[in-house]
């Protein structure tokens, strides 16, 4: 968790939000970010951040959801459940909730962002435990259906570990190479450049990989 200064106006308010997040994040914690935004200072309207997913920090500017708000108070108070990324391009469901103050406009807002990826590899999870058909034969280019089916292929080997493709270690890495090998994944065209993309690691990292 990470929090900042009170505000100078509505400060009770502003506190028992934060005590809400804070609660809600530890509720829903691992995959829940709950984030406190003071609409009163737009520059810095970050005032607290629990379950750091997005990797922005305490003081941080107000999003366009906020200044929104602030420019109009007849703007919807719960935009809830709507698609989302983090920078690190993972998919994100979001709800933002606008605080009013004691003259009606908009003060806070109160923002939850859900990490998709570990209810992802659930899901691929499951898919492979249910699986009976054996895969078809690969084809050589990474069309749009192929690259679809190798970053299948890489949430389930992460899902068989409880991990997100990004949190594999060196030699788990190492040994999903070797299957995508196996498979012929990385026989495809332009394989190493979205395997790398997607693990997070450098193409480089994947060749040496690919070595061992």
């Amino acid at each position: 968790m990470t929090t900042k200064r009170s505000n100078q106006g509505d400060v009770a308010l502003l506190e028992q939000l934060d005590h809400i997040a804070r609660g809600l994040a530890e509720t829903l914690s691992p995959f829940c970010e709950v984030v406190v935004h003071d609409l009163t200072h737009p520059k810095n309207a970050i005032m607290a951040i629990y379950n750091n997913l997005s990797e922005r920090e305490v003081g941080d500017p107000a999003t366009e959801l906020g200044l929104a708000r602030i420019q109009d108070r007849d703007f919807p108070q719960v935009i809830a459940n709507y698609a989302n990324a983090f920078r690190d391009g993972r998919r994100a469901k979001s709800t933002s909730i606008g605080i009013r103050g004691i003259r009606g406009d908009y003060v806070a807002a109160l923002c939850l962002n859900i990490d998709l990826t570990l209810f992802n590899n659930v899901q691929s999870a499951i898919n492979e435990f249910t699986k009976v058909d054996i895969q078809e034969p690969l084809m050589e280019s990474l069309s749009p259906a192929n690259v679809e089916a190798l970053h299948s292929a890489i949430d389930q080997f992460a899902a068989r570990r409880s991990k997100t493709p990004r949190s594999l270690k060196t030699d788990e890495r190492k040994a999903l190479i070797k299957e995508l090998k196996t498979a012929g994944f990385m026989d495809m065209r332009r394989a190493v450049d979205t395997v790398g993309a997607y693990l997070g690691v450098s193409r480089s990292t994947i060749y040496v990989d690919a070595r061992d």
